[in-house]
């Protein structure tokens, strides 16, 4: 590959595009053409290697009316709209595996308002007629509903606020509450909600949420909201981890490119949406998005297989040493456990429309392998709290009832507990993030040689899982060995056992 030195390399903008080496993609459609009737809130580096991308797609084939325009409503959101205003709100989208790599500037952001001091103007854009649909990517915390039921939690202090404050919200739901009730009031057409987080019946669930606090404004509101907006679901795939500072030198030294903020990912993408959408939709198809009656089969097969299977090797893979996924998955040990934990679960995602199972989860070894895109087993481990009730949680609670082996699930979760006693095995220190990690981290500290306490917290775990005594003492028992003989004996113990 050509190497560039700093004077030659290109600084990213409209301006320059022919600039560029003949490798990377350009857009070839007008921007300045396109109409930005979808709303997106929360751009960061998974909208853009997902939905983003798959809009590019969709103005480069031709249809141009349905460009982005991005919203950032957290404070943290105005390094992002810093990184893409100064390049014309382009950036390169780098896609690869061991075998391929494919690098393309992405132009189907066209606008981007940021709402830190003025609420008002992105709640005037989102409610604007030109906007069709409103996608967003916040992350599961960013619903505020309770861990324990999934209800809106009306103690969450951005919800108060916002109930205060309805005109000036701070919260994803005080945002499309207020929006619906403007377009109500002036008795227009509501655009699609489209929720594209890792959520189980994630646009059910933001329906639902939406209500709740509308019906704490004006229960006519609520009935609106039920009746009058459709919010469907989505199934959303593609690994994208954080953009690194040799991700941004690489980039440059290779392909002579100056960009900020740019994304890597790997070449695999998934996109099922529920066909439900009240002002039009564009062709995503273009991309291979597809268009399904019921999402729940795509979604449970995703969410259980992929997110459960990352969650449950981040822990061990972390006190084992390993800070990067491929090489965790290179670890033999590593690779067993997850194979076995994927079989384990398969009974509980039943048969999936068009998809080979068998073919699924050897696809998944394959991804989780991919050194290409090195990403990082700290990313998988954040927010436990949250991921760990839909994708380990919830099939872990069909698995007891209906009496299936739960090992594996069992050893994950006591490697889990383990981690959040904050330290590795080299005694250096673990960096918790979770939203209740100062929770959480207490009672994993008063769990030794017993995991009672820790499966009895409510918002993580249904009832059956503390009150399954078989269940608790292989957690407590797993617990034990890990802490007396060290995650890798313990680990080859159990698949010793297993086999």
């Amino acid at each position: 590959m050509a190497e560039f030195d700093d004077a030659h390399a290109v600084q990213l903008g409209d301006r320059r595009l022919a600039e560029l080496d003949p490798r990377v993609h350009v857009p070839g459609y007008e921007r300045k053409k396109a109409t930005a009737s979808i709303c997106h809130i929360g751009v960061g580096g998974f909208h853009r290697a997902h939905q983003a991308a798959c809009t590019d797609a969709v103005l480069a084939s031709g249809d141009l009316a349905w460009a982005i325009c991005g919203v950032g409503i957290t404070p943290n959101d105005a390094a992002m709209e810093s990184a893409l205003v100064a390049q014309d709100l382009l950036y390169t989208l780098v896609a690869r595996d061991r075998n391929t790599i494919d690098v393309r500037v992405i132009g189907s952001i066209v606008e981007y308002h940021l709402a830190a001091g003025s609420p008002a103007a992105v709640l005037s854009r989102l409610a604007s007629p030109e906007t069709r649909i409103i996608t967003l990517t916040v992350t599961e915390n960013a619903y505020c509903f309770r861990g324990d039921t999934g209800e809106l939690d009306f103690d969450n202090p951005g919800i108060q606020a916002d109930l205060r404050s309805p005109r000036a919200p701070t919260t994803v739901i005080g945002y499309l509450t207020e929006v619906l009730s403007t377009l109500r009031s002036e008795r227009r057409q509501p655009p699609t909600i489209l929720s594209c987080d890792n959520l189980p019946h994630n646009g059910s669930r933001l329906k639902r949420l939406v209500m709740s606090y509308a019906r704490e404004l004006d229960p006519s509101l609520a009935t609106y909201v039920e009746q009058e907006v459709s919010f469907p679901c989505t199934m959303v795939d593609r690994i994208t981890p954080a953009t690194r500072e040799e991700d941004t030198a690489f980039l440059r030294s290779e392909y002579g490119i100056v960009d900020t903020w740019p994304v890597f990912c790997e070449t695999f993408c998934q996109w099922i949406i529920e066909d439900s959408f009240s002002r039009g939709r564009p062709d995503w198809s273009t991309f291979g998005a597809r268009f399904v009656p019921d999402v729940v089969p795509y979604e449970l097969m995703k969410i259980r297989l992929l997110n459960g299977t990352h969650s449950a090797l981040s822990y061990m893979s972390y006190l084992l040493g390993h800070r990067d996924v491929d090489r965790a998955m290179a670890d033999s040990d590593v690779l067993a456990f997850v194979r076995g934990y994927m079989n384990e679960l398969r009974p509980t995602v039943g048969d999936v429309p068009g998809i080979d199972l068998d073919e699924y989860t050897a696809t998944l070894v394959e991804r989780f392998s991919n050194s290409a895109i090195r990403d990082q087993v700290s990313r998988l481990a954040i927010d436990g709290s949250r991921k760990i009730p839909n994708s380990v949680a919830d099939p872990l609670r069909e698995m007891l009832i209906a009496g299936l082996p739960t090992g594996h699930i069992a050893f994950a979760i006591a490697a889990w507990i383990r981690y959040l006693w904050g330290s590795d095995e080299a005694g250096e220190p673990i960096e918790i993030v979770d939203p209740y990690a100062e929770r959480i981290r207490a009672v994993a500290a008063r769990c030794r040689t017993d995991a009672l306490p820790f499966l009895s917290l409510r918002e993580i775990f249904p009832p059956e899982v503390a009150a399954n005594a078989r269940f608790v003492t292989m957690v407590s028992r797993y617990l034990e060995r890990i802490a007396g003989k060290g995650t890798r004996q313990s680990l080859r113990d159990f698949l010793t056992r297993c086999r």
